[in-house]
């Protein structure tokens, strides 16, 4: 037993010791094959590069219950019958497995690290669990990526928190919101997120989608306003999701979401968080909502997981197709990186994984197919023969006429008169070429 492994009175995994790097040919499952921390990757280390963090609620909350069954996980942690007294150790328990895991990084919605209550009583709770977390923080050096209000989960919240069509549903959401701002800063957040799990609809019959969506703006903008004033630097994200528990939400992709930021004036402060199942859903693959956010200069960090394509709702199973984490690493390396970013992994282990070893697997799985993602994504870019071939594929733009057309010098008029002097041509995208390179480049 070693005192930096966990911090509190009782160990909760003690069977596991510190995870370290065995290599590809290790057959031991509490071992990292791929992620190297200390490895160095086009100039800077695994861990500089990828910023894992750990999920509270997924990892600290979920029983394994489903709509068709009651819980299959039961937690050491969650024994005492003091609600207080439990989420202590279940701060005790978080900050065991971060340094145990060896990840930096962690997440939590309010209500997973402090007991509800009325308003009152749920502000002293918050209170007295961010002292618990900043002392688990300052023992281990393990920081906040980010945390966010849970104001979707209550009876209050089912017709929605900031969109709710009265006015004291919204302002009860504010009381959290606030507490959770607060926590932040006490704890150094290097983000805060905003999920709007109910923000949005069942029906379009008793909505007002303008006027719930002008609450929903005017609510982030004070909160915003009152986040600066506390001290917080930091961005502040949102979480595109296109339905579940709504049938539509108003986030519902990146497109969506860096139309509304820019509508109401928002995009200066908010950046986007990007899960890969939420895109899923929404239709779209997770490169997508990647790409589509880093091109607006707004994807600021990521929830690591991945859907089932079989089925249509939020699974959040670990990530481990490798190819799905090349590409992500691919967009991410593109812009530099993730900033004060990282990768979340808003993931849960499967209804029948019950030993508290899974945990530490599932994780293990998740941190190695990133870490070959970013090595893929590293020597495809260095390699260069991908942004070769798309920039030959441009290359018309690149000048002449396509280079004034991009730069606005040419009217439609003469741009069609122009349209008469070409004749048709079919030039290959080479997809199969590419996605056999992909191959090459994953395997060789």
């Amino acid at each position: 037993m070693s005192s930096s492994y966990f911090v509190g009175t009782k160990e909760f995994f003690p069977t596991v010791k510190k995870i370290g790097y065995e290599g590809k040919t290790s057959r031991n499952p509490l071992a990292f094959k791929f992620y190297d921390p200390d490895k160095i990757v086009g100039g800077k280390s695994m861990r500089e590069h990828l910023r894992f963090a750990v999920a509270y609620w997924h990892t600290f909350c979920a029983t394994g219950s489903d709509p068709f069954g009651s819980a299959t996980l039961p937690h050491p942690w969650d024994e005492k019958s003091d609600t207080l007294a439990r989420a202590i150790d279940k701060a005790d328990a978080a900050f065991e497995f971060f340094t145990k895991l060896g990840v930096d990084y962690y997440c939590f919605h309010d209500t997973d690290a402090a007991p509800d209550a009325e308003a009152s009583a749920y502000e002293k709770n918050m209170q007295k669990i961010t002292e618990v977390l900043r002392e688990r923080q300052k023992a281990t050096g393990v920081k906040l990526l980010w945390n966010t209000a849970n104001v979707f989960s209550h009876p209050r919240y089912m017709n929605g928190a900031a969109t709710n069509p009265e006015f004291t549903i919204l302002a009860r959401a504010a009381v959290q919101v606030k507490a959770s701002l607060e926590a932040n800063v006490a704890l150094g957040g290097e983000n805060y997120v905003f999920w709007g799990g109910r923000e949005g609809y069942t029906t379009r019959l008793n909505t007002l989608m303008k006027r719930e969506q002008d609450h929903l703006a005017q609510f982030l903008s004070a909160a915003r306003d009152y986040g600066r004033k506390i001290g917080f630097q930091g961005p502040f994200l949102i979480e595109p999701k296109p339905m579940e528990p709504t049938k539509h939400q108003y986030d519902t992709d990146a497109a969506t979401v860096i139309g509304f930021l820019k509508a109401h004036g928002l995009d200066k402060d908010f950046k986007l968080n990007i899960e890969a199942n939420h895109a899923t859903l929404a239709g779209k693959d997770f490169g997508h909502d990647l790409q589509v956010a880093s091109d607006a200069g707004l994807l600021g960090s990521v929830d690591a997981n991945r859907g089932d394509p079989r089925n249509g709702w939020d699974t959040d199973q670990f990530p481990t197709e490798v190819l799905e984490t090349t590409q992500a690493m691919r967009i991410i390396l593109a812009q530099g990186g993730l900033g004060s970013g990282g990768l979340n992994f808003d993931a849960k282990v499967r209804r029948n994984s019950t030993d508290l070893e899974d945990l530490f697997i599932a994780h293990i799985s998740g941190m190695d197919a990133f870490a070959l993602g970013l090595e893929t994504a590293e020597k495809i870019r260095t390699d260069g023969w991908l942004d070769q071939l798309l920039k030959t594929r441009y290359q018309s733009f690149d000048s002449g006429l396509g280079k004034d057309f991009e730069k606005g010098k040419l009217d439609f008029e003469e741009l069609a008169r122009l349209g008469h002097q070409v004749s048709d041509s079919l030039i290959s995208g080479k997809q199969e070429k590419i996605e056999a390179y992909l191959n090459q480049m994953l395997f060789s």
